[in-house]
Order: C-alpha cells, then sequence, then structure tokens
C-alpha cells in the first residue's frame, strides 16, 4: 500500500483545542433506529428517483479530501442539499470517542444514478467543537439534531428530531466492526433524522446538535457556491 490522505483537524474538546488526524471517512446510510421512519426516508429519496436500498443500514465509504471545516464549500448543480448528522470520530484508540456535527451534502440528481458517487462529490463539511461520548452517553437519546436552510434571503427549518431516531451509539460500533473497521483514526457520519417538509436546495445550510441536558450547542455553517452558475 502506497501513502494515504490524512485530514488533520483541530476541533475544541471541553475548551481545549485536540488535534486529530482522520485518515478514514465513511457514511452510514438508513441508519433510523425506527424501520417506519427509515422507510420514510427512503419514500422520500425514492420521489426524487433514488432507488432503494439491498441492506440496511448501509455503508459509504468516502474520501478524506472531502473533509472540510471550512464555512463554504463549492459544488456543480442545482440540487445538492445539506443533511445534518450524528458524526461519531475516534482517535488514537477505540477508546477516544467524540460525537461532533456535520453535514452528509450530496448530489441529488447524481444520487438518482449512484449513491455512493454522488456523497464523492460533495465536501463532508463538520464542526470545529466535540464532546467526549463518555459523558454523554447516559442521555444520549435526548441529544437533538437540528438544520435549516438559507432559500430567498430567510431561514427555514429544515431538520428537527432526537437521536433517538438513529441506531444507538453500540449498534453504529458494532456495526462498523462487522464491517471490518479498524475505529482509529476514523470519522463516520452516522445519519440524519427526517426532513420537516421534503428537500430544499439553498444557498446556506446551518446545523445543530443540541444537548439539553448541559444546555449546550454544537453548531457549523456553511455557504453554498454552485460553479456552474459562474
Amino acid at each position: 500500500m502506497g501513502a494515504s490522505l490524512v485530514f488533520t483537524s483541530n476541533i475544541e474538546v471541553d475548551g481545549k483545542n485536540k488535534e486529530f488526524h482522520i485518515k478514514k471517512a465513511f457514511c452510514i446510510g438508513y441508519s433510523g433506529r425506527d424501520k417506519e421512519k427509515t422507510l420514510a426516508h427512503i419514500r422520500e429519496l425514492a420521489r426524487i428517483g433514488v432507488p432503494e436500498p439491498t441492506e440496511i443500514p448501509t455503508l459509504y465509504p468516502v474520501s478524506v479530501s472531502t473533509l472540510t471545516q471550512k464555512n463554504i464549500i463549492e459544488v456543480i448543480g442545482e440540487e445538492t442539499s445539506g443533511e445534518a448528522e450524528i458524526v461519531i470520530i475516534f482517535g488514537n484508540t477505540s477508546e477516544e470517542v467524540y460525537v461532533t456535527v456535520g453535514s452528509d451534502h450530496t448530489d441529488r440528481s447524481l444520487e438518482t444514478n449512484n449513491i455512493n458517487k454522488s456523497k464523492q462529490v460533495c465536501s463532508k463539511p463538520f464542526a470545529n467543537k466535540a464532546w467526549c461520548v463518555r459523558k454523554i452517553k447516559t442521555y444520549w437519546d435526548k441529544l437533538i439534531l437540528s438544520s435549516s436552510v438559507f432559500i430567498d434571503e430567510k431561514w427555514q427549518k429544515y431538520q428537527f428530531d432526537s437521536v433517538s431516531s438513529i441506531i444507538r451509539l453500540k449498534e453504529i460500533e458494532d456495526f462498523l466492526i462487522k464491517k471490518y473497521i479498524h475505529l482509529e483514526n476514523t470519522i463516520v457520519f452516522c445519519g440524519t433524522v427526517p426532513l420537516v417538509d421534503g428537500f430544499k436546495y439553498g444557498e446556506k445550510f446551518r446545523m445543530e446538535l443540541i444537548d439539553p441536558v448541559n444546555k449546550d450547542t454544537i453548531r457549523a455553517e456553511y455557504c453554498i457556491k454552485n460553479l456552474s452558475r459562474m
């Protein structure tokens, strides 16, 4: 094997800067805990022509080069959209586990032909702040994922639901191990929550992971620059 890409990320954890060296990146699709909600999301995708998955959940490898913490991404085409996701970052050992929020930004028009390629062609933004999983593990299901999209000069609510709608942390780890994924120095976009009112394509995307127990929030926002309009 030759040299591999490494994404070096500086993230605030407990008020201190921590450096991560991410060597592998994955997205887990169709990871809803409630089967009916998962099927509802599949139907949402089917309405725009996305074929149904052959496996639930589904693992999609993505290039480390797609990772970004910048506040702008570049896309081609009019039908790309963000998706707020629980993001798990594994450090130098599988015991170092952190959670943050990210966006599985996807080209919806390409998704109808090839889901994995549709994820690969778009950047994968994530926040520059994280929490230690061990500190929030006891109330994991109370965490809330929220997102908004900026359209016609105003923010519109796009997603809002608790993490209890996504498979449990232990199931995520077991699923990755089952797929023979070594967790060290790995980032995983672990799934999303249902859309409030269908797919929307905007100029900006805002995502939040809310901790109602400690009254803390991890948030990130990015602009979407469509190169096809230049």
